[in-house]
């Protein structure tokens, strides 16, 4: 039993860059094929597009007229004319200021669905992680339990054991047999969610480690969490684009002009020269620097309301995943301290206890092993969830 013992505290403890390393290159894998995320990219640029229409110079409009007399010797009438309306040279320049910052705030909403789906693969591996060393540990299980019923099978035939005490053996491996199958097909399943994620494609992923994790100070690290939140930043990015919007709003109360060339041909004679004319806004804009500013004072309560819901949620994943590393680490050295694997199995051997008082204590300490290896795993996914910005 103590290669049961050394084994699940290889499990448990955490691994090197090795473990680390083939994380980041799944995740990196999933981001490039990600169907998602190719397609939220492709909606992004064209929505980046779509905000750069419509800011530049209206088209030039050409006109022509011809018309005939009445009486006939009046003669016939020919006019000609190209003109170009245009704002100042300061709306427009608002109008593109506020074009970036509406892109770069589909950037960030871009960079938020990101996350969420980046989360996901990391908590699938995770999950993958958690799964693959609890069929290394089952496997074990297996192979004891079969030695014991191949033990108790011998003993009965040879008058050693009766009956009762090798179906109790039989019916102990039929349950390590049954539990490693179980979650063989629970690994099945995540790794068809890492498919998925991976736009289809298998991959593989057989680390049974997990990559050491250290909880930081919450207050420093908060500072930090929400300037790189996506969420955050987006809810920032919000109020930035509002302003602009006021001060474009404004800036369109002033007019906007037209100029151009026109020409008029009629009854032999000719006339030609530039045109210009100017658009004054009185009612157009009616209520829209008001609309622009109602608009800037819900953005700016949002994204308060944000940074105080993210100090909140973050505040309660931080207690959490403080929690569960408090009862991982306690999993951890009590089992490094009190297992008495080896124990029981010297007093099975000398008849001083019998066999169904063996799997019953045994079964105790596979107890304990699972929901240190539990515990491990909530642990890493709470921390993932905690720290998802920095993906």
């Amino acid at each position: 039993m103590k290669t049961i013992l050394i084994s699940l505290m290889a499990l448990l403890l955490t691994s090197t860059l090795s473990a680390q390393k083939q994380m980041g290159e799944v995740l990196q894998t999933i981001e490039s094929n990600n169907s998602t995320l190719k397609a939220l990219r492709e909606t992004t640029n064209a929505e980046k597009l779509n905000n750069r229409t419509g800011i530049f110079l209206d088209n030039p409009e050409v006109g022509f007229n011809y018309l005939w007399g009445n009486p006939k010797d009046l003669g016939k009438r020919t006019d000609f004319s190209i003109t170009q309306s245009f704002d100042i040279a300061t709306l427009t320049g608002m109008k593109n200021r506020v074009s970036r910052e509406q892109n770069d705030l589909l950037e960030w909403q871009y960079k938020a669905e990101r996350m969420n789906i980046m989360l996901e693969a990391k908590q699938c591996c995770i999950e993958l992680i958690y799964t693959n060393a609890l069929l290394s540990e089952l496997k074990l299980r297996q192979q004891h339990a079969q030695t014991i019923a191949t033990v108790y099978e011998t003993r009965l035939q040879t008058g050693d054991a009766n009956r009762i005490e090798y179906n109790k053996a039989k019916l102990n491996l039929a349950t390590a047999e049954g539990e490693y199958a179980r979650i063989r097909v629970e690994r099945e399943a995540l790794l068809m969610q890492l498919r998925r994620l991976n736009g289809g494609i298998d991959i593989a992923f057989n680390d049974s480690h997990h990559v050491e994790v250290t909880l930081p100070d919450f207050d420093s690290w908060f500072a930090v969490a929400a300037e790189r939140s996506p969420m955050q930043a987006y809810a920032r990015k919000a109020i930035d684009v509002s302003k602009q919007q006021v001060a474009l709003m404004r800036a369109s109360g002033l007019p906007s002009f037209t100029a151009g060339y026109m020409s008029e041909k009629v009854a032999g004679e000719q006339f030609q020269g530039l045109t210009f004319g100017i658009s004054i806004p009185l009612w157009e804009n009616k209520n829209r620097v008001r609309q622009a500013k109602a608009s800037l004072r819900a953005a700016q309560m949002q994204e308060a309301d944000s940074r105080e819901q993210l100090h909140g949620r973050m505040r309660m994943l931080y207690a959490r995943t403080a929690g569960l590393k408090a009862a991982a680490e306690s999993y951890r050295k009590t089992l490094e301290a009190t297992s008495n694997a080896d124990l029981l199995k010297k007093a099975l051997d000398a008849g001083e206890i019998s066999l169904l008082d063996y799997i019953l204590e045994l079964g105790l300490y596979y107890d304990a092993v699972n929901q240190a290896l539990e515990a491990e795993r909530d642990y890493q996914l709470a921390f993932a969830e905690l720290t998802a910005f920095e993906l």
